[in-house]
């Protein structure tokens, strides 16, 4: 069966590789010529991106990397990103792509973990990689963009072996891992198969996005989260069209700058950042970019403004969606043309999921519990972590942590995460429903709840909010916030501390690290 047509991993032949897939097939249909990456140096085409990966075999051979050892990649968005992702995959070795915000500590750990056999480092990381690479003498360090140690655009330059096939691999082979943010405890490795890039960008990107080769697709999230990587490399490749990569921090000027420049089609966003967009003032006009037809947002329940509000400004919709590392990319999405902003969404097609109380039996509709999901592209488990594979992957449902309702309609509504619920006289109450009546305030720009005890010991919810510019953050700021909460919500959902700061903390994706603020509640 054409892969492009796969929706199941059995509709995939037994002998698969997903760099393969994802490029030959460009070639195949005549775009060659076609710029498949645009970044800060400029473009490249399908046919040069072809080549490089390509040598990347001769690149690993020299290194002395084998088949099947793991390679990390810290490395920021440019076009080296895809150039050794995608030429390990191709030559059957594992790419393991890094968070380019971590510590020192956090990566020597996950070159230990990983026991990788390279590690290709971009010039503005390498400080934080200098006293590690000392460390592990064993381990070959590689440059990209200039720096220290070999460098990777003379090893694929000396590279003759452009003609190596791709490994013969097989569809449930273990194709790359990616780390989970760590927001407690050290990260987990998720292993992924190479049938899983083909069927996230059949079932999602291509299917529910309608992402298309006359698309050019631009990611606020990096291609080493798993929304950032589907966004930025797994669909457009898949579907032919053209991706633009920045380096750089994702500042609302920046984007602006980019989608008006390339004429971007497709935006991947966040919820903080569509917030701080329009906040701001730095998001461009219809006039400007009138080519931007359609956006995604995942990492947070997206608010119904800002939904709204891109809405009015584009004449599209945002698709607010939910997904995970583990499942490797959005699995629970809204629909283009079929928006119901305030919920997630529907099922992707292709994937099951269900909402099951602590004993694990369903609930009815409109009662919270624990949404679980199945399909394709869960990943095998954690690398060297049985209790939590064991823990996360239930057989064919995986556990998400989520807290989920959905109504008669089978619309799913977020519920926040499951160490995240309060209960507050003994209802349920969700931290999200009440961040969300705080930040329909105009005075409120962003706003985080979580539980904190009363004199008693109860607990009951606690606010800390960030203000628009302009506002001032005082006593009567906060009363005025708690009568507006309880306007909207019954009474007993209001925060009883409302705490203003000037940033929440968030995880490098854009979640806010609820964790951090319970405990200096």
């Amino acid at each position: 069966m054409d892969s492009s047509l796969a929706r199941t991993i059995e509709d995939l032949p037994e002998r698969f590789n997903a760099a393969s897939d994802l490029l030959d097939p460009n070639l195949a249909a005549g775009r060659g010529a076609k710029t498949a990456v645009i970044d800060g140096a400029g473009e490249t085409s399908y046919d040069a991106l072809a080549d490089r990966v390509a040598r990347m075999a001769g690149v690993f051979a020299s290194l002395g990397v084998r088949r099947e050892q793991r390679v990390l990649l810290c490395l920021v968005d440019t076009v080296d990103f895809p150039t050794v992702f995608l030429g390990a995959i191709r030559a059957g070795v594992v790419p393991v792509p890094l968070n380019t915000l971590m510590t020192p500590d956090d990566y020597r750990w996950m070159l230990a973990n990983s026991d990788a056999a390279a590690v290709f480092v971009s010039s503005e990381l390498a400080h934080h990689w200098a006293e590690i690479a000392a460390d592990f003498p064993h381990v070959r360090f590689v440059s990209s963009g200039g720096g220290p140690w070999l460098s990777l655009a003379a090893l694929i330059d000396e590279s003759d072996t452009a003609e190596i096939p791709p490994a013969p691999t097989h569809r449930d082979d273990v194709a790359f891992w990616l780390y989970t943010s760590g927001s407690t405890g050290r990260p987990k490795g998720a292993m992924h198969t190479h049938a899983s890039m083909r069927l996230t960008a059949n079932l999602f990107g291509i299917g529910v996005m309608g992402i298309g080769e006359g698309d050019v697709v631009l990611s606020v999230a990096k291609q080493f989260f798993a929304y950032g990587l589907g966004n930025a490399l797994t669909f457009p490749f898949a579907a032919g069209a053209t991706v633009v990569l920045h380096e750089g921090r994702a500042t609302g000027e920046a984007i602006t700058t980019l989608i008006c420049r390339h004429k971007v089609t497709v935006l991947g966003g966040v919820p903080t950042f569509f917030a701080g967009w329009f906040a701001t003032g730095t998001a461009p006009t219809k006039g400007a970019a009138p080519a931007l037809r359609i956006a995604t947002s995942a990492g947070e329940c997206l608010p119904a403004h800002l939904g709204e509000a891109f809405r009015a400004r584009y004449g599209g919709d945002i698709i607010d969606g939910l997904g995970s590392t583990e499942m490797l990319h959005i699995f629970l999405s809204q629909r283009p043309g079929a928006v119901k902003y305030g919920c997630t969404g529907k099922p992707v097609p292709g994937y099951e999921t269900r909402i099951v109380d602590d004993a694990g039996h369903p609930v009815g509709p409109g009662e919270l519990g624990e949404l679980q999901v199945r399909g394709p592209t869960a990943a095998i488990g954690y690398w060297r972590n049985q209790p939590k594979s064991r823990a996360t992957f239930q057989g064919e449902w995986m556990r998400t942590g989520d807290k989920y309702s959905c109504d008669a309609d089978g619309w799913y509504t977020y519920g926040g995460r499951g160490d995240d619920m309060l209960k507050v006289g003994g209802i349920y109450v969700s931290p999200i429903e009440v961040e969300e009546a705080l930040v329909c305030h105009a005075a409120v720009l962003e706003a985080a709840v979580v539980g904190a005890p009363d004199a008693d010991g109860l607990i009951k919810p606690r606010a800390y909010v960030v203000v628009r510019p302009g506002e001032t953050a005082d006593e009567t700021l906060e009363a005025a916030l708690k009568a507006h909460v309880k306007a909207l919500l019954a009474p007993y959902k209001y925060p009883r501390w409302i705490e203003f700061r000037e940033e929440l903390p968030k995880t490098a994706t854009g979640k806010i690290q609820r964790f951090r603020l319970r405990q200096t509640a």
